[in-house]
């Protein structure tokens, strides 16, 4: 979408970066000192997480290292992101930058196609966030999908492309391993040896457990690579960015048998509101309905192929949890976890079955809302704590610096987040009133209390549904009109 597009009135209070830097210096705190060492960043990004963890409240979740990691650092409840797809939200992420700057409010190839494509040269001031680490020192290692290619390399579905990488100057490796699927989108949509959807065969099974080690799967060899990778850091002093980017829970559900059966015993609630809604921005779930299952794939689908859904994606939460905690457990035996921050975020929400809904691409609030862990040695203040501040996917990047104080500072864009640093010292119980997402030419705001959407066009705003979220996360019952001054008053702000 191009910058002139008539919505761009969006940058508003609540897209406001709080930051000093137009582009120039972005100075959080004095600098280190020649006799201090940099921390290390772990940066574990899992696609399609919901924020349903053990640490968030869930009494059913399988999460019990993301649970270990909440303990030792602080875990933000609300969380959301900018964009509800893959590419869009990592762009976001990634740059620093609002939709409402960079106009990506859609495209998952946003890194490497059309007006917001990244330069390929290295410029005065870094485009992404791993590249500033690597201009500070840092060595930048890239396992997984952070962008959103995954293994880093610009290839399309069916292994066309140049291979240059999507985010130029900002890894010094790209080391996602392959195994028997031979290239990055085979890994991303994996089966048990070597198939996956790419290779000619299309949609094949909605799940599938049949791997007895976790190492017959992508995301296994990824935690085993992961923990080779550090063990060569450990040797050099040299301080380490690593993103390492988990595919699962995403479609297709496949994880190993453990995992099923450890959730077939589970009491697993059903969606409370399973009917569809009747509003522009439901959709029917087109990815989902394409994949072949056992079951009739009725809209919605009947209870016992809901339950059966909900605990095939709940086993690959198992799956992703224990490759987490293989790694941290990695650095711990390394000596290297107390001078490494670790971020866990969620590239966006997923909806399983609520609404008769299955998937993202949504500006209701379960495609929005999405996981947010930070664990920081000797910069947290009351380790464990659960954080309620409304804070964005547009906060880590500024976060990242307020924490590490990398040596170079210069970004080619104003970052247009606000760091999160007051609340992880326990300044500051808050540091924005709203977080503001975005898809196409819908609009939401996001407070405490309500969720606004809007459609945007030539004319301002249009179809605006206002949704209290004090009746449950769901898209049920449309309030603007019922709770006009609510309404008057979120619109004042986008506006």
């Amino acid at each position: 979408m191009r910058r002139n597009a008539s919505w761009f009135w969006l940058m508003i209070v609540v897209c406001a970066s709080g930051l000093d830097a137009r582009g120039d210096d972005v100075s959080l705190r004095p600098r280190q000192t020649a006799s201090e060492k940099p921390p290390n960043v772990l940066f574990i990004a899992i696609d399609d997480l919901r924020p349903e963890l053990g640490a968030f409240g869930v009494s059913y979740a399988p999460t019990p290292n993301l649970d270990r990691l909440a303990r030792q650092g602080v875990a933000f409840t609300r969380h959301f992101v900018q964009v509800p797809t893959c590419g869009a939200s990592r762009y976001a992420l990634l740059t620093g930058r609002s939709p409402a700057e960079s106009g990506v409010t859609r495209s998952n190839a946003a890194c490497y196609q059309g007006n917001s494509a990244l330069s390929a040269q290295e410029l005065p001031g870094a485009q992404t966030l791993p590249e500033l680490f690597r201009r500070s020192g840092y060595r930048t290692v890239l396992i997984g999908k952070i962008s959103h290619t995954p293994d880093g390399r610009v290839f399309s579905y069916n292994g066309k492309g140049d291979g240059r990488h999507e985010l130029p100057n900002a890894w010094d490796e790209l080391a996602t391993p392959f195994g028997s699927w031979k290239r990055g989108w085979g890994t991303f949509f994996a089966y048990r040896g070597g198939r996956h959807r790419e290779d000619g065969g299309g949609h094949r099974d909605l799940m599938e457990f049949t791997a007895e080690k976790d190492e017959d799967l992508p995301d296994g060899l990824m935690a085993q690579t992961a923990i080779r990778t550090l063990e060569k850091f450990r040797d050099t002093g040299r301080p380490f960015f690593m993103g390492l980017g988990f595919f699962k829970p995403h479609l297709p559900f496949v994880a190993t048998r453990r995992d099923w059966e450890a959730m077939a015993d589970v009491a697993v609630p059903t969606p409370r509101h399973p009917d569809p809604v009747k509003s522009p921005n439901w959709h029917a779930s087109g990815e989902f309905y394409k994949y072949k299952a056992a079951f009739k794939k009725t809209r919605p689908l009947a209870e016992k192929d809901s339950l059966a859904a909900r605990r095939a994606y709940l086993a690959c939460v198992r799956f992703t949890d224990r490759q987490v905690g293989k790694v941290l457990d990695a650095l711990e035996r390394l000596d290297l976890a107390r001078d490494t921050i670790v971020v866990v975020w969620g590239d966006h929400g997923w909806f399983l079955g609520e609404v008769a809904l299955w998937g993202k691409h949504t500006v209701f609030e379960r495609a929005l809302r999405s996981p947010l862990i930070i664990r920081a040695p000797g910069r947290i203040k009351r380790a464990g704590r659960r954080s309620e501040a409304i804070v964005e996917t547009l906060d880590i990047y500024p976060t990242l610096i307020d924490l590490c104080r990398p040596s170079f500072r210069k970004t080619r864009y104003r970052l247009d987040g606000k760091s999160l640093g007051p609340i992880l010292r326990d300044q500051a119980r808050s540091v924005r009133v709203a977080a503001t997402s975005y898809w196409g030419r819908a609009i939401s705001l996001r407070t405490k209390t309500h969720r606004l959407i809007a459609r945007t066009g030539p004319k301002g705003l249009s179809r605006v549904e206002l949704y209290d979220l004090g009746d449950g996360p769901d898209p049920v019952s449309n309030v603007a009109k019922s709770q006009p001054d609510v309404t008057r008053d979120l619109l004042k702000l986008l506006r």
